[in-house]
This record gives C-alpha cells, sequence and structure tokens, in this order.
C-alpha cells in the first residue's frame, strides 16, 4: 500500500489515482481541463465568454490546482474514446472515399 505523505498539495494525488485509470490518465485529464481554465481566464478581458468556466470555488490561482479540485469534486471526468466506434468510423471514411 502506498505511503500518505504531507505534502503542499490538496487534495493529493493518491486521493485522485482512483477517478483515473493511471497516472498518465489523471496527468493528461489535469493538463488538459488546466488549459481549458487559463483560456477561460486570459479571454476574460475580451467579453467573448466561450470557454467554460471553473466548476468549483477555489482559493488557488494555478489552473493545475483548480483542475485538480475539479476532478478530486467528481466536476471533470474522464471520457475514453470506444474502441468499437473507431473501427465503424474507418469503415465509413473508406466508404466514403
Amino acid at each position: 500500500m502506498a505511503e500518505m505523505y504531507d505534502t503542499m498539495m490538496s487534495p493529493q494525488v493518491e486521493g485522485l489515482m482512483d477517478k483515473t485509470d493511471s497516472k498518465f490518465g489523471l496527468c493528461t485529464l489535469a493538463a488538459t481541463r488546466a488549459r481549458e481554465i487559463n483560456a477561460y481566464f486570459g479571454q476574460l478581458n475580451e467579453g467573448i465568454g466561450s470557454k467554460v468556466p471553473p466548476q468549483v470555488t477555489s482559493v488557488a490561482r494555478k489552473p493545475l490546482s483548480i483542475a485538480f479540485e475539479e476532478i478530486h469534486a467528481n466536476k471533470i471526468l474522464p471520457v475514453w474514446p470506444d474502441p468499437e466506434d473507431e473501427g465503424d468510423e474507418s469503415k465509413n471514411a473508406a466508404k466514403s472515399a
């Protein structure tokens, strides 16, 4: 069993591991969402409003920390492509060509 250490990060990565299938999946999900949050804060001054705002109330200032908090609160869930659908798309593309 993994030992729990005191860290500065909240929520801890060990607590987020059950939300995804691997550390790589967690890293990819958090990084993708952090980019979206960063883009949202970047376009606030422009008044466009096309990006999704943070889904949790957070005192964190860093987009990655906010993304981890969203994952911990089950606001952001990983969506994995269905391998069966990928095969159907390639067949449909071959038929249309």
